[in-house]
């Protein structure tokens, strides 16, 4: 009896050992580095939002990002927004905007109008810009206008070179689902895309069903999709993630990657659901993808800037994308504003500056 107690105390360390061994930690808030004031991509004309950031061929840094005239405000976002492209020599900057990636194409496209909050990446010899686009009455308000919010949808555009040309389809990469009881039934955005160690390719989006009132809809959910090629067809799984039970719009703006073997993703937490911490971005880990869990250390940051010249309070921080320098996380690229009269980038590193160079 007593060996066999004894016998069953090692094989539950052996479990243990196992778990722990597969289990990473990662705390970005500790490696995130003081921010060079000139780490900051902004421009007096126009709203600068959500960027993303890739090494070209050329060796050179091509930032992608969305922008909007100031003069139109910034709900503007939604009918107005172009994704545009600047470059630099290193990869804090400074950046110099050179062209507009993916410009209004005309009402009658998918995404005809608008096309906002790229994520880029270079699969094999080819770059790929995924975005949300989408078209409607073309009219500025104050409010959101629902006629472009709920007819977003996602797509993706390939280029031989980060300077293009850009090729888009007539058709959405992930479009909404048919069935009106489906999470994503009303509109789908925000993509995030990276490629398994099998070779295959794995999208989290953002969703909105037609549960609640039109025309907001709700609750606002995030779904994951996988896909063999990184222009799809991408097949859509329907448990939703990065949930809390109550919330009915908790996180937005997922950044997924692979690191350590396991899955990892920084989120914008709307109300401090997952960090405690108020509006802030909130780090996940998975280890298949599918199945998301608030990390051990989640808390990334909280909506402050800590540049050479000081710390600053922000009122929002938004849209996470991160670059890598040899497999590791090196840069944080984040949307900020202190008012909606105006917004920029913030390339906040995550290693030594000395390092990036």
């Amino acid at each position: 009896m007593i060996k066999n107690i004894f016998l069953l105390i090692a094989c539950c360390w052996i479990l243990l050992g196992c778990v722990s061994s597969n289990t990473a930690e990662l705390d970005i808030s500790q490696s995130m580095q003081t921010v060079p004031d000139t780490a900051k991509f902004i421009d007096p004309d126009y709203y600068i939002w959500g960027s993303s950031m890739v090494e070209g061929d050329d060796g050179k840094y091509h930032l992608f990002y969305s922008r909007w005239l100031k003069s139109y405000g910034h709900n503007a976002w939604l009918t107005h927004s172009e994704i545009a492209h600047a470059v630099a020599d290193k990869p804090l900057g400074p950046y110099k905007h050179v062209d507009i990636a993916l410009p209004a194409r005309g009402k009658n496209y998918w995404d005809g109008l608008s096309t906002h909050n790229p994520t880029v990446h270079k699969f094999g010899d080819k770059y790929y810009i995924y975005y949300m686009g989408n078209t409607g009455d073309g009219k500025v308000m104050k409010g959101f206008n629902f006629s472009h919010r709920n007819n977003q949808r996602i797509g993706v555009a390939v280029a031989n070179s980060p300077y293009g040309p850009w090729k888009r389809t007539d058709t959405p990469l992930i479009n909404t689902s048919e069935n009106n009881n489906a999470w994503d039934a009303l509109m789908v955005s925000n993509p995030s895309v990276l490629q398994k160690a099998d070779g295959t390719f794995l999208m989290v989006y953002k969703a909105v069903a037609k549960k609640a009132p039109l025309p907001a809809g709700g609750p606002v959910v995030h779904l994951m999709a996988t896909a063999k090629s990184p222009i799809g067809p991408f097949t859509k799984h329907v448990d939703p993630v990065f949930t809390k039970v109550g919330e009915k719009f908790p996180a937005e703006d997922p950044y997924i990657w692979l690191q350590d073997n396991q899955y990892w993703a920084i989120v914008k937490d709307m109300k401090g659901a997952f960090t405690d911490s108020g509006k802030s971005l909130a780090l996940f880990n998975s280890q298949n993808g599918f199945d998301w869990h608030k990390a051990n250390m989640p808390l990334v940051s909280k909506l402050e800037i800590n540049w050479q010249s000081g710390k600053q309070k922000v009122a929002h921080l938004e849209r996470p994308q991160i670059w890598f320098k040899d497999g590791k996380p090196a840069i944080l690229f984040c949307a900020a504003d202190e008012t909606r009269e105006h917004s920029y980038n913030v390339h906040i590193p995550l290693i030594e500056i000395e390092k990036l160079k």
